[in-house]
Parts: C-alpha cells; sequence; structure tokens
C-alpha cells in the first residue's frame, strides 16, 4: 500500500449523511511550525453537519470534495521544520484553527504546534475525543461571562458537546445551574452536576425565572432567553438560527445597543493555552469525558445521522485507529 496516501472522510456534494464516504487523499507533510498527528479518535460536531448540508455554502463555496472533522486526539508523527518540545509519539488533542476548515477525519492531519496540546496521563485517546471542544465552554464561562460563585446559571443544549461541559464546569465555578435538556437524557445531566434539569419542550423560556449568565448552544429563541437575565446578567452564545442567518446575527449585534444585557456570540478557537488549561481541569476532576457512542471510520456517516437526530449525551466519538 502507498504509504503516500491515507484515508479520510470525504463527500463530492452537499446533502445528507449519506454522501460521506471514506476515500483515499494524499497524506500531508507538516510545514513550517507544524505538527503531523497521527490522528486516533475525533468527535462530530454540529458545525461540520451544517456544512456538510450546504448551510454555510455561501462561506464554504462550491469545491468538492470536501472534509469533515474539527477535532482530534492522536499521536505526534513527525516535525516540521522549526517546532521543538514535541518528541514523535507524544500524545497530543487539538482543536483545527478557523482558517483551517474541517479535516481532522483523516489518518493524518497536520496542524499549527501552536493549537495542540498534551493529553493528560492515564485518559484513553477515544474518550479524550469527546473534551477538545470544552474549551469553548471555558471560554464562554470564564472569559466571556465571568461566572461567579454563587451565581444562577441557564444552560440550553445542556446534554450536547459544549453543554454537558458548561454545566459541569459551572457546577465546579459554584454556580447554581439550571440545564434545559430532553427528559431522555435528564438523569445523564443531573449526573453531570446540574441543581435542575428541564425539558425544553414543556416550559415556556418566561416561566424558568431569572438568571445572572445563560450559556446558549442551540441559537433559536435569543430573544426569549435573553429576557431572563436580571441585573448585570450576561447571555453568551455559540451558535445562532441558520434558518435566519441574518436577522438571529443582526439581533445579536443589535443586543448591544438595545434592552437588558448583551447576547455575546463567539466561535471556539482554541490554542495551546487553551489546551493546556483544559488538561487541568480534567486533572484536579473539574471536567470529565461524555462518550455517547463510539463509531469507526467508515461509520462515520452514522454518526452524523445521530447528532442530526437529537438526543445525544455527550458526544459522538469515531475511532480511526
Amino acid at each position: 500500500m502507498d504509504d503516500r496516501m491515507m484515508k479520510a472522510v470525504l463527500y463530492d456534494r452537499y446533502g445528507g449523511p449519506d454522501v460521506l464516504y471514506v476515500g483515499r487523499v494524499p497524506r500531508p507533510e507538516p510545514a513550517a511550525g507544524e505538527v503531523l498527528v497521527k490522528v486516533h479518535a475525533f468527535s462530530v460536531n454540529g458545525g461540520e453537519l451544517s456544512a456538510r448540508a450546504g448551510r454555510l455554502r455561501l462561506l464554504t463555496g462550491r469545491s468538492f470534495p470536501r472534509r469533515v472533522g474539527l477535532d482530534f486526539t492522536g499521536e505526534v508523527a513527525a516535525l516540521g521544520t522549526g517546532v521543538t518540545g514535541w518528541p514523535v509519539g507524544d500524545r497530543v488533542w487539538g482543536v483545527l484553527g478557523r482558517t483551517s476548515g474541517f479535516g481532522s477525519a483523516a489518518e493524518y492531519v497536520t496542524v499549527p504546534a501552536a493549537r495542540i496540546g498534551r493529553v493528560p496521563d492515564g485518559l484513553d485517546l477515544v474518550d479524550a475525543a469527546s473534551l477538545p471542544v470544552a474549551t469553548t465552554a471555558v471560554t464562554a464561562l470564564r472569559d466571556k461571562a465571568r461566572l461567579r460563585p454563587g451565581e444562577r446559571l441557564l444552560v440550553r443544549g445542556a446534554a450536547g458537546g459544549v453543554g454537558n461541559a458548561a454545566v459541569q464546569l459551572g457546577r465546579a465555578y459554584g454556580a447554581e445551574v439550571t440545564a434545559l435538556a430532553r427528559p431522555a437524557g435528564h438523569d445523564f445531566v443531573r449526573g453531570l452536576g446540574a441543581h435542575e434539569v428541564v425539558d425544553h419542550r414543556s416550559v415556556e423560556p418566561a416561566e424558568l425565572g431569572r438568571f445572572d449568565v445563560v450559556v446558549d448552544t442551540v441559537g433559536t429563541a435569543l430573544r426569549a432567553h435573553r429576557r431572563l437575565l436580571g441585573p448585570g446578567g450576561r447571555m453568551v452564545t455559540i451558535a445562532f438560527d441558520l434558518s435566519r442567518p441574518v436577522r438571529s446575527l443582526g439581533y445579536v449585534a443589535a443586543s448591544a445597543l438595545h434592552g437588558r444585557g448583551r447576547v455575546r456570540f463567539f466561535s471556539g478557537d482554541p490554542r495551546r493555552r487553551d489546551m493546556d488549561d483544559l488538561a487541568r481541569l480534567v486533572t484536579e476532576g473539574s471536567l470529565r469525558p461524555a462518550v455517547d457512542t463510539v463509531f469507526p471510520l467508515d461509520r462515520t456517516a452514522a454518526a452524523h445521522r445521530a447528532l442530526e437526530a437529537g438526543g445525544v449525551r455527550g458526544k459522538y466519538v469515531v475511532r480511526v485507529v
């Protein structure tokens, strides 16, 4: 077999999960400042589902084939020029940068050395693959909302990849955590440390009370949930309504000028410091992996299908080796 080639998950047109297939592409070589990682596992994230379906085609364009996969765990396989401090064989994790697009659903990936961190000793690489996107929850709570002990925190989408981390961290930071999730995920979310778990389909937002911080991973009904903020309240969202993107993002921008509390929107872009913070939180017990189901590489489409169906508890992880 030609070792200049590798397996990767591809698609040749926008559409549902069935457009995904495992093909062969050239194995990348690390450029200056980059590390080549032999990928062990990656997780499935909502943003790549939207990209695959074509809902972001104004940004992604129409060139094919396209790739999937945003985060990864694995081992250092080779170093680009100028890279030091990363011995071959080191266990690492990371998230591809905003300008890199997708592509970690493959046997190898190149990534700037400044974007990876060491996986804590004793943490299985498959379990670890559920955690890199938790850096988004860290940024949302610690840096954007500046959550304080004793504050009331509401987490929308609490059973998902970022949501479950926000619940765990909210509890670790000393907040009173209310979580919104489907009934099938209530026991799971309670086990993460939520003080109260509510079926988001059985109550109107106005019935939930007042909160100091709202973390939103859903992107819809932002106005209704913003109204739950008490004096000095802060709302952070990592999503927007893809059915009305201009209107949704326009509302986020307008929130800085009108009404109670600004809605802060951001997209996670973690670097070495964030990955090191993540390792520390895992090591001290503030954050633990949450893996729903593990799929083999050739069933990546099934993992996409499962996430689209809803009801995930933690993360769907795909094992490459």
